[in-house]
């Protein structure tokens, strides 16, 4: 399979990445700093560019079969502003399916299914911000016409890799804790190879 990878150099992307190299996959990853992947993989290729760029995401997408973003807020609205650049450089590439990482506060509220779960009293955020630059994304996600799916984790630490984990369609689990980013990389990789979860958010969690 031919990938194309944003956020590779993040906490989760870099997990992603390592899983498809190690399956053999052919990875073409857009990233920022050229100096944060090492390596000379011969199935991978690293360009250099911006999500905010439309021909540097033509360019990572080009010849590839489908899109995983791992890419995070990083404090502003990088995934708000970078989704419609996405949706349009997949269309004209002719590529279908994009898995994305989101945050489980875009899921529906299991106390209040009417609002979001950053909107409910399930969030313990003391600031929105974040959730709402992922809700806008997922929203212009929902509306492209896109195969899409949203993976939603809720707390992130390091962690490790215990292989065991829950798993809810557009909720979070019953009483969540938290979840590795080895996990939550494997678990999202993983949506490559299923059709379980096509158009739709998972919340995750141990």
């Amino acid at each position: 399979m031919n990938i194309c990878l944003l956020g590779a150099t993040g906490r989760v992307g870099s997990i992603i990445l390592e899983n498809a190299l190690k399956e053999n996959h052919s990875v073409q990853a857009l990233v920022r700093d050229l100096t944060k992947i090492t390596g000379s993989e011969r199935n991978l290729k690293v360009l250099h560019g911006s999500v905010l760029n439309a021909e540097d995401l033509s360019d990572a997408m080009a010849n590839t079969d489908v899109v995983i973003s791992a890419l995070n807020t990083g404090g502003n609205q990088t995934l708000s502003q970078s989704m419609p650049f996405i949706i349009k450089s997949m269309k004209d590439q002719g590529i279908k399916r994009i898995i994305t990482l989101g945050t489980a506060g875009i899921l529906q509220a299991r106390s209040e299914p009417a609002l979001y779960r950053f909107q409910s009293s399930e969030s313990r955020r003391t600031s929105t911000r974040d959730a709402e630059d992922h809700l806008l994304a997922y929203l212009l996600l929902k509306d492209s016409g896109l195969i899409w799916t949203v993976v939603c984790p809720t707390y992130l630490p390091v962690g490790e890799r215990i292989g065991t984990y829950r798993f809810e369609k557009n909720m979070l689990p019953d009483n969540p804790s938290s979840i590795s980013i080895f996990d939550t990389a494997d678990f999202t990789y993983c949506q490559l190879f299923s059709n379980e979860f096509l158009n739709c958010r998972v919340g995750l969690t141990y």
